[in-house]
């Protein structure tokens, strides 16, 4: 390919809400353009960037057992009512109704329509495990796209789904995919972690993330210094925090005026934060109803808000307001585990469970408790809840917890039964018994990874591909494509590396000063340059490095033998 002949609009100014490096570089690189908010087209390099990543997730899939398939970007409503999901997938799925009148959504995922494409095809133990995927554009209406391509609206993902007969069964392809999923980020040149999750809005027993890590990720990740351990922070566990256990005093109700916070009351009262149990009130939001739910974590504690939504199996947590906290009979800031009404949720970090001589509060304004033992209460409900901090102990091998952070780009999940039970997707067993499908779900951001890429490797000049990502190997940039020798040269340098095998783009542009196409080089982020200039008197170019920016002068006729040693 030649410059004169590609589209190609590299600019220097970069969007004003640009604040990743990746949005600002793919935008004026010339490979994205935004057409709406969270929505962006590929131009020409882009495309190629995108082409590269999709290539090699298909060949590791296909090299995994897994079958392509292609399903409908529009899906009928009526799938995701059969499931259940119509009413939890909330605002981001974007419904509309055709010219008669039947509803539709543009699909965030497809977990229903793979099930309707398997229900009823596959019948029998014998015919399974099968594992389906597509490469295809997803649609989900965030309510704020940021970010370029890491926080659209729309979106090209591969999602796979498998089905099987067994836990087992579905266990050993989890173990595969997280295996394939471990090439792919590997083969693209990336930095990753592998950590556990939260299953969210799709469900499921287990799941595990796949994060290239980057300073500018919006995950926080948790991993030990010692072992491979790590974990989104919503789904991150630690050796239990222990200190000495006190004697058991008797109970004892203390003023504490105007001491609401954990910090106010345990230096009111001299006690330590660790024997305190602090109170998080929220309202719990569910398909039908609200219920106001109190989560009690150790007062040096904090709660992890994903973890408090799963323990109290609802959609969402809000703040509760004074009113709706009045209402239930509790006192904000005063808050206590004794004598709370049945009709609020109660919920206690299990590293509490046991626990004695802590200060709690009353429920009663101006006072708390001296002395509580959690062990005289029955029917607690103890579930993790704590939020890991930085210095924890990892709970595999006693390493040290620290943060990290990663963009998500792949997950896979354990579903179970969950769709082929509700939308009656069965098989016959070996005894000729009907059982639901036990299935996987895999998904990996392929369009997500183009920006991701760059996330991890760039400079203050622009992009820098990795080998696998890039979208011309070598940029061949003739310094003054006017003078004939210089043409020449390049002409011959660029047909020698394509009968190599080797991709690459001659600049040969004639109205672009040598300071411009270089920018341009930095900018775009082609692995190597070969500089065609003045050295040419001397029968020599200069080869430039792009991560490194490093410079040799390689005699013309062993250009090709060079850049082959180099890759």
């Amino acid at each position: 390919m030649k410059f004169s002949k590609f589209f190609m609009p590299t600019t220097k100014e970069a969007p004003k809400d640009a604040t990743l490096p990746s949005h600002q570089y793919l935008i004026r690189g010339g490979f994205i353009a935004q057409t709406g908010a969270g929505i962006y087209d590929f131009m020409p390099l882009g495309k190629i960037v995108l082409e590269k990543i999709r290539a090699i997730v298909k060949e590791e899939m296909d090299n995994a057992g897994a079958n392509e398939v292609q399903l409908g970007f529009v899906t009928p409503l009526s799938l995701w009512e059969e499931s259940g999901r119509s009413n939890t997938m909330g605002a981001e799925m974007l419904r509309f109704k055709d010219r008669k009148n039947s509803d539709f959504v543009l699909s965030p995922t497809n977990e229903e329509a793979v099930v309707n494409m398997v229900k009823n095809r596959i019948t029998s133990y014998k015919d399974l495990p099968v594992h389906l995927y597509q490469i295809n554009t997803k649609f989900r209406d965030e309510a704020r796209p940021r970010f370029g391509l890491m926080r659209g609206r729309e979106f090209l993902m591969k999602d796979g789904y498998s089905f099987h007969s067994s836990e087992e069964d579905l266990i050993r392809e989890f173990n595969l995919m997280e295996a394939t999923y471990k090439k792919i980020y590997t083969r693209l040149g990336l930095e990753f972690r592998v950590v556990n999750a939260d299953s969210g809005a799709i469900g499921g027993s287990g799941s595990k993330e796949f994060h290239v890590l980057a300073n500018s990720g919006e995950d926080t990740i948790v991993v030990c210094d010692s072992c491979d351990y790590g974990a989104n922070i919503e789904a991150a566990v630690r050796k239990p925090n222990k200190k000495e256990k006190l004697q058991t005093i008797t109970l004892e109700k203390v003023e504490t005026p105007n001491q609401k916070s954990i910090e106010e009351v345990n230096n009111f009262l001299g006690t330590d934060s660790y024997y305190s149990m602090k109170a998080v009130i929220k309202k719990a939001i569910y398909e039908d109803k609200t219920k106001i739910a109190v989560f009690f974590v150790r007062g040096c504690d904090e709660l992890e808000e994903t973890k408090a939504v799963n323990a109290v199996g609802a959609i969402d947590l809000e703040d509760a307001s004074e009113d709706e906290i009045e209402k239930v009979g509790l006192v904000a800031g005063y808050c206590g585990i004794l004598n709370i009404t049945s009709n609020v949720l109660v919920v206690v970090d299990r590293e509490l469970e046991g626990e004695n001589n802590l200060v709690i509060g009353a429920n009663e304004e101006n006072c708390h408790y001296k002395g509580f033992d959690l062990t005289t209460l029955e029917d607690v409900t103890y579930k993790d809840l704590v939020a890991v901090q930085e210095g924890d102990i990892c709970d595999c091998c006693g390493g040290k917890l620290s943060y990290t952070k990663g963009i998500e780009a792949g997950h896979i999940f354990q579903l179970g039964t969950k769709y082929s039970a509700a939308m009656n997707a069965n098989f016959l067993d070996e005894n000729g018994k009907a059982k639901p499908f036990v299935m996987g779900c895999y998904g990996i951001g392929v369009s997500r990874l183009v920006a991701a890429v760059i996330e991890q490797n760039h400079d203050e000049k622009g992009c820098i591909w990795t080998k696998e990502t890039a979208p011309f190997m070598v940029d061949i940039i003739v310094s003054n494509s006017k003078k004939e020798e210089e043409a020449q040269i390049g002409e011959k340098i660029y047909k020698e590396l394509k009968e190599a095998g080797i991709e690459a783009i001659l600049d040969d542009r004639l109205n672009a000063r040598f300071g411009f196409k270089m920018s341009d080089f930095e900018l775009i982020g082609f692995p190597f340059a070969v500089v065609i200039g003045k050295k040419l008197e001397d029968g020599m170019v200069e080869i430039v490095n792009r991560k490194t920016l490093e410079k040799i002068e390689v005699e013309v006729e062993n250009v090709t033998k060079k850049i082959i040693e180099l890759l």
